[in-house]
C-alpha cells in the first residue's frame, strides 16, 4: 500500500498543467468521452466511464479488441477519447487510434511509459510510470493500475469542478441506493424522539442513567435543562468508563460523566451531513444529538444504523 500510494504522489508531481489541458480537451467537445483500454486498464476504464457518468461527464467504455469488430460505430466526430495502456504500445489501442484520428477526435492518453508509440498520438499525455510494481516480483499491475485510476479520477474531479457539479445533480443520477438516501432523507425524517429517547438531568445519579440507558438502547442520554436545552451527552461508554475506574458509583451524576458540548445537528440537515459529523473526525462517533439551530433545543438523536437503512441499496 506504501508503494502504490508513493506512487500515485509522484505522478500528482508530474502532471505538469496536462490535468487542465484534458478538461479543456473534453469541454469544448459537445460530444461524450470514450474510454477505452484492454486487459486490467481495461478494467480501470471501466471504472472511470462509471465515474464520469455518475459526475456530469457523458462517457462509455469501449473494449479495445471489440472496437476494430464493429464497436467503432459508437464513436462520433464530436467525441473525445481516453486511452488507458501501461506499456503505450498495446496493439489493440494502437489499431484504433487512425479511426480517432479519422473521425477528428481529440486524444488523451493515460499511459504508463511517456516516451511510447502511443504518447506521441495524443493531443494531451498523463505520466502514469511507476518506480515498481508492489508485487515481490515487480511485474503484477498493482502500482500501474492504481495510479492510472487515481489519474482519472483527479480528471473526473477537475471535470466536476468545471462544469460546477453541485449536490442536485449527483442526488439526480444517484436516485437510488445509500448514496441517493443520503443527499435525500434530512435527519428529522429517521432520528429518535419523544419517548424513543432517554432524557436525564445533571443531578440523575448513574444508576438511575444506567436504567434510562436499558430501557432506550439507542447508545446515548440527552442531558437536558428544565427547558429541553442540551447540556450534554452520556453514552454507553461513558458509563462503561466509570464502572472501569470506580468501585462505588452511587454518589456520581450524570453532570459529572457527561461529554459537555457533543457533537449536534440540526433536524432539517442531510443525513449526508450528520454522516460526515460522526466519521469525518479523529475519533469516529455512533450517535447525534438532534439540536434546533438557535434554541438548543433538544429534539432527540440520530444513530449512524438509521442513516445506513437496511432497505436501502448501496451504490
Amino acid at each position: 500500500m506504501e508503494t502504490e500510494a508513493q506512487a500515485i504522489h509522484a505522478a500528482a508531481q508530474k502532471l505538469d498543467g496536462n490535468l487542465s489541458l484534458a478538461v479543456e480537451l473534453i469541454l469544448g467537445r459537445s460530444g461524450k468521452l470514450i474510454v477505452t483500454g484492454i486487459g486490467k486498464s481495461g478494467h480501470v476504464g471501466r471504472k472511470l466511464a462509471a465515474t464520469l457518468q455518475s459526475t456530469g461527464t457523458p462517457a462509455v467504455f469501449l473494449h479495445a479488441s471489440e472496437a476494430s469488430h464493429g464497436d467503432l460505430g459508437i464513436c462520433q466526430a464530436s467525441d473525445t477519447a481516453l486511452l488507458i495502456s501501461k506499456s503505450g504500445t498495446t496493439r489493440e489501442l494502437l489499431e484504433i487510434v487512425p479511426a480517432f484520428e479519422a473521425l477528428g477526435m481529440p486524444m488523451i492518453g493515460i499511459l504508463g511509459t511517456p516516451a511510447s508509440p502511443l504518447a506521441k498520438r495524443m493531443d494531451v499525455a498523463f505520466d502514469a510510470s511507476v518506480q515498481r510494481e508492489a508485487d515481490p516480483e515487480g511485474f503484477t499491475p498493482t502500482a500501474s493500475s492504481t495510479v492510472a485510476l487515481s489519474l482519472g479520477h483527479a480528471l473526473a474531479v477537475a471535470l466536476m469542478e468545471a462544469r460546477g457539479f453541485t449536490r442536485e445533480q449527483f442526488l439526480h443520477l444517484h436516485a437510488g441506493g445509500q448514496l441517493g438516501r443520503n443527499l435525500r432523507v434530512r435527519v428529522e425524517e429517521v432520528m429518535h424522539s419523544r419517548s424513543e429517547v432517554a432524557w436525564i438531568g445533571l443531578e440523575t445519579p448513574l444508576k438511575q442513567v444506567v436504567i434510562e440507558l436499558s430501557r432506550h438502547p439507542l447508545g446515548a442520554a440527552c442531558v437536558v435543562a428544565q427547558d429541553h436545552s442540551l447540556l450534554g451527552l452520556v453514552t454507553d461508554g461513558d458509563v462503561r468508563r466509570v464502572f472501569e475506574q470506580h468501585d462505588d458509583i452511587r454518589e456520581i451524576s450524570a453532570g459529572q460523566v457527561m461529554t459537555k458540548s457533543p457533537t449536534t445537528v440540526a433536524p432539517d440537515a442531510l443525513i449526508h451531513d450528520a454522516l460526515c459529523l460522526m466519521e469525518d473526525r479523529p475519533s469516529q462517533i455512533s450517535v447525534l444529538p438532534v439540536v434546533e439551530t438557535g434554541s438548543r433545543r433538544c429534539l432527540g438523536l440520530i444513530r449512524l444504523h438509521d442513516i445506513y437503512h437496511t432497505g436501502a441499496g448501496v451504490d
